[in-house]
């Protein structure tokens, strides 16, 4: 075998308390890609491209409860059939169907077919802490309370704003700090032309919430991001927030529900709505009028 064309694959058993270090562990010493699989048994990949010699997995010591069940060696060719393995069409909510791109085609069912590049940034539809995030859309449009403007924090490929924008919202802004989520969000825009009949569903920017394109004030708040960095950003939203606007919150571990709640109700957001799927929580709450 090619060494120089052969890349390499770990298979990880990884609780999902450690997900998130353990994956900023691996594209730090390399990694393109890291996911969990959607289904049973959720198994976690990482990815390492030819040419790269993966770090020593006597480091995952350092992450409680991860271990390298096998590492996998296999040449170029096989890359994208095994990027595309575990992920899937998705359903999600009453009316969405996520689809990857190179299944790309009618929905089931009347459901509105949302494209997704499994690989460009979080937001994919893949984890459940989005699933949860767009099925709280969908409520908050189905009881006529979702409310423009829109602002999706620490937005990814812009899959929470594009659901904003198919359930009603018209004026949304996406922010996300990483530099590579500007491009992601245009190409993820670009890939679900096919519903959006010209428009352009939301204007977005690489930045901080601090940016003064995020004052405000906002009906609609989103933040699929973790709940220490929500902690951290919640003196901002609450400045930003219009009275009685809604947060949907998520990131959140469900053994942490109770956590989430004092520090949201702490800045003025009043909890209304708690859903669950697998380990992971997301919270609706209302700013104080």
């Amino acid at each position: 075998m090619d060494q120089a064309l052969s890349h390499t694959r770990w298979l990880l058993d990884v609780p999902v308390a450690a997900e998130d270090p353990l994956g900023d562990w691996l594209t730090e010493r390399g990694a393109t890609a890291t996911y969990r699989e959607a289904d049973a048994p959720f198994a976690f990949f990482a990815y390492f491209p030819p040419g790269l010699v993966p770090p020593d997995p006597g480091g995952l010591s350092a992450f409680q409860g991860v271990r390298l069940l096998r590492s996998e060696v296999f040449q170029d060719e096989d890359w994208l059939a095994k990027s595309r393995e575990g992920f899937g069409p998705i359903e999600v909510g009453r009316g969405f169907h996520i689809q990857p791109l190179w299944e790309a085609g009618a929905a089931p069912g009347g459901r509105t077919p949302i494209i997704v590049n499994p690989g460009l940034a979080f937001g994919t539809g893949g984890h459940e802490t989005t699933r949860l995030c767009m099925a709280l859309l969908e409520d908050l449009a189905a009881e006529g309370r979702l409310t423009d403007p829109v602002l999706d924090i620490g937005a990814g490929t812009g899959i929470l704003a594009l659901t904003a924008w198919l359930c009603g919202a018209r004026r949304i802004a996406a922010l996300d700090n990483d530099p590579d989520c500007g491009p992601a969000m245009d190409e993820f825009i670009e890939l679900n032309a096919g519903v959006l009949d010209g428009s352009r569903p939301f204007t977005h920017y690489v930045g901080l919430l601090d940016d003064p394109r995020a004052d405000g004030p906002w009906q609609t708040i989103l933040a699929n991001i973790l709940l220490e960095t929500i902690q951290d950003l919640l003196p901002r939203m609450a400045a930003i927030a219009a009275p009685g606007a809604r947060l949907v919150a998520s990131g959140i571990l469900a053994e942490r529900q109770d956590e989430a709640l004092i520090s949201l109700t702490a800045y003025g957001f009043r909890p209304l709505k708690v859903v669950q799927e697998g380990a992971w929580i997301a919270i609706l709450a209302e700013r104080d009028a």
